[in-house]
């Protein structure tokens, strides 16, 4: 009778657990393994614990890079927060609306937020700082003026390329649209800002800033009223809006004394 032959454990070096972690693109796992490693042999950690703090690494690896991948495909011109916002020099402003903003609630809605006012309030601001908000809570967004949505689709309309070009304002959860009203739109570019309200109408948030109140905006739409109209009902059927009046905050250092 032959002996019993108690099977040999498999060795694996730490160049085999790296190759496979790489190859399974676990970076976490595989720059922090051989450290975990000790850790548990020092705390006598159970398989179960060992295996969740490196899955726990894994996961907030994971999550900061597509925060970091939503971040950057906003296309935010900078970055701006809620907390570097100045409430004390518009001098008309609903702090806790615009506080209330920041819970994001309106995006999970699929409403809307119009911000009003003139030039250097911090409408800017604001709007990336809820783009910003939004990006770090886990919703897509896309952050552009007015002008330059206009623009890309035109160029993208000449090229063929128009569907394609469209879905980059439709798809988000929330698209931000800055300066509206500060350059003219001709007819066919409020036609194509009017079909990308439609199309998010109840599927997808709107940050909007402009510089004119509700009653100029036929101005805006190539002095347009019943579109002017069309696209306030869409707008404002789900929406919050925010008034700000005051001097220029860029202009602070040569109004003050």
């Amino acid at each position: 009778m032959s002996p019993d032959k108690t099977p040999k454990t498999p060795k694996t070096t730490p160049d085999d657990l790296h190759r496979q972690l790489d190859y399974l693109n676990l970076p976490f796992m595989r720059d922090h393994v051989e450290e975990l490693t000790r850790q548990a042999g020092q705390c006598q950690w159970s398989h179960a614990d060992f295996l969740g703090r490196l899955l726990e690494g894994e996961t907030a690896l994971r999550q900061d890079r597509a925060r970091l991948r939503r971040i950057r495909d906003a296309r935010f011109p900078v970055l701006k927060t809620l907390d570097q916002f100045d409430f004390t020099w518009p001098t008309k402003i609903n702090r806790p609306a615009v506080q209330n903003l920041f819970r994001l609630t309106f995006i999970r809605e699929r409403a809307n937020s119009i911000l009003v006012g003139g030039v250097g309030l911090g409408k800017s601001h604001l709007a990336i700082a809820l783009g910003y908000a939004a990006c770090e809570a886990g919703f897509r967004v896309r952050f552009a003026t007015a002008i330059d949505i206009v623009n890309a689709l035109s160029a993208a309309e000449k090229a063929g390329r128009f569907v394609q070009e469209m879905k980059k304002y439709t798809r988000p959860d929330l698209l931000v649209v800055d300066e509206l009203g500060y350059l003219p739109i001709d007819k066919r570019g409020a036609d194509m800002l009017f079909q990308i309200i439609s199309q998010r109408y109840e599927r997808g948030s709107l940050v909007l800033t402009a510089n004119k109140v509700f009653k100029q905006w036929p101005s805006i739409f190539n002095n347009d009223s019943t579109l002017a109209s069309a696209i306030l009902d869409r707008l404002l059927h789900h929406a919050e809006t925010i008034v700000l009046e005051g001097k220029s905050y860029r202009m602070k250092d040569r109004i003050e004394p």
